[in-house]
């Protein structure tokens, strides 16, 4: 990468019902800013790149669920990016934002591999329900509650409960437990659960996700519940009930 000046980050909050990875390629500082305060407030962990250089080397470096490309950027064109990051092999969806609005352009947009098309300006709660789109076609018809075990998370209305007990859960932690509900039994290591949660600054050597699950196990098993959070040494953690040997 020529240089992380033009690429920012930002952490996740609190969502709305998925987790993702969003990179942001947009040379505009303040329609940028708006665009990750947004997504941020749907839960989302979004890094910012203002070059197509930054961008093109984070979606081919990086695992992103989607990325919000702008064709106009200071150094090399939208459509090269997109393509370079194509013949990368990297699928994730590409919403494309743009003042130009002919036929002509979303076609050469989509040709090269956009999924959706974004003309400035927008609304952001366009922009915010083209995500959600996308993110119902890439999964199907997908179920809005998660269950294992005695543990159910209510995606839509963000609540937890163990048994018939309420869990209070930060944004942190829910999606740290979303992430383990949706991957029952499958062992997650640190590294992947870094790349899914937090974004490309985070550093994976540090023991911030053993914390989190410290505090996480503290509130599944504040009335003396069994654990659920198994710990794989030297691995990850797994999702799963301790006399499951499977």
């Amino acid at each position: 990468m020529g240089s992380n000046a033009g690429a920012t980050s930002a952490y996740l909050c609190r969502g709305w019902e998925n987790t993702l990875r969003i990179l942001v390629v947009e040379d505009e500082k303040k329609l940028a800013s708006l665009v990750q305060r947004a997504l941020r407030e749907d839960g989302h962990a979004v890094d910012l790149a203002e070059t197509g250089q930054d961008g093109a080397h984070l979606a081919t470096t990086e695992n992103y669920d989607l990325i919000v490309l702008d064709l106009l950027l200071p150094d090399r064109d939208g459509i090269t990016v997109l393509q370079e990051l194509r013949r990368a092999r990297k699928s994730a969806p590409v919403i494309i934002l743009t003042a130009k609005d002919t036929v002509k352009d979303r076609v050469t947009g989509l040709d090269a591999g956009a999924d959706d098309y974004l003309t400035k300006p927008f609304a952001m709660e366009e922009l915010r329900a083209r995500v959600r789109a996308l993110l119902r076609r890439g999964q199907g018809s997908t179920s809005t509650v998660l269950k294992y075990a005695d543990l159910t998370m209510n995606l839509l209305e963000r609540r937890v409960f163990r048994g018939k007990r309420e869990l209070e859960l930060t944004g942190k932690e829910f999606a740290l437990l979303e992430l383990l509900l949706r991957n029952p039994k499958r062992v997650l290591t640190r590294t992947s659960i870094s790349e899914h949660l937090w974004d490309y600054t985070f550093e994976r050597e540090s023991n911030v996700i053993d914390a989190f699950v410290k505090l996480l196990r503290k509130k599944l098993e504040a009335h003396g519940e069994a654990r659920l959070i198994q710990t794989v040494r030297g691995v990850g953690y797994v999702l799963k009930e301790e006399t499951d040997g499977g």
